[in-house]
């Protein structure tokens, strides 16, 4: 089942207060390739949270204390990124649907099948893996553009309103060779290959530019 395997630095983290299952959740997906991570109470794993986790967390509906719902909350406020699996008694579907209205990935009844969860986990790893790497991507640009000049971020600006270069040298008062300069400056500061790449890349990092 290599192909279920997370990458070298995700966790899936198990939160459950049924040792018996814990146990056995552990087993199936260290035996899989996974590294795991297990703790019997949502108070246990909150204490030991930090943003910089990666992976999946996997965690139980209904627990003495801290609900998983509860915990599930708090992580939303403290806007963590970890995609999240509940595990839920048929009495508690309705709770894990508006949890997954709320942002949870999806729930999953007991009894459930080994097939099932491995499927479950494989999807939440690679959501996790690609949506990690967006954000990396669009703070990187976000940096490159703390770097551009002024004179630079106007001629972005004005690239990114979709206008040549002719209105642009009017626009800024300047002339179409100089314009010519600053959008080549610009093109190899922010290392795009393309005019397309470009906007692209600065709209993802700051998604009210265009509008």
């Amino acid at each position: 089942m290599s192909d279920l395997s997370a990458a070298p630095d995700q966790f899936i983290y198990i939160v459950d207060d049924d040792e018996a299952l814990r146990d056995s959740l552990v087993w199936l997906l260290e035996s899989s390739g996974h590294h795991v991570r297990a703790y019997e109470s949502a108070e246990a794993f909150l204490g030991l949270y930090n943003a910089a986790m990666t992976g999946c967390l996997v965690l139980d509906v209904r627990m003495p204390g801290m609900s998983g719902l509860e915990l599930f909350e708090e992580l939303t406020r403290r806007h963590c990124t970890l995609p999240v699996i509940f595990i839920t008694g048929h009495g508690d579907v309705p709770m894990a649907v508006s949890a997954v209205k709320k942002g949870a990935v999806d729930f999953i009844e007991k009894p459930f099948s080994e097939r099932d969860m491995l499927g479950l986990i494989a999807e939440c790893l690679a959501a996790e893996q690609q949506n990690r790497g967006k954000r990396q991507h669009e703070a990187e640009t976000a940096r490159r553009l703390h770097h551009l000049t002024q004179r630079e971020r106007e001629v972005l600006d004005l690239i990114i309103a979709g206008k040549l270069n002719k209105q642009i040298a009017d626009v800024l008062g300047i002339s179409i060779k100089t314009v010519e300069v600053h959008r080549a400056r610009v093109m190899e500061k922010m290392e795009a290959n393309s005019l397309a790449e470009l906007v692209q890349n600065v709209l993802a990092a700051e998604p009210g530019q265009g509008r």
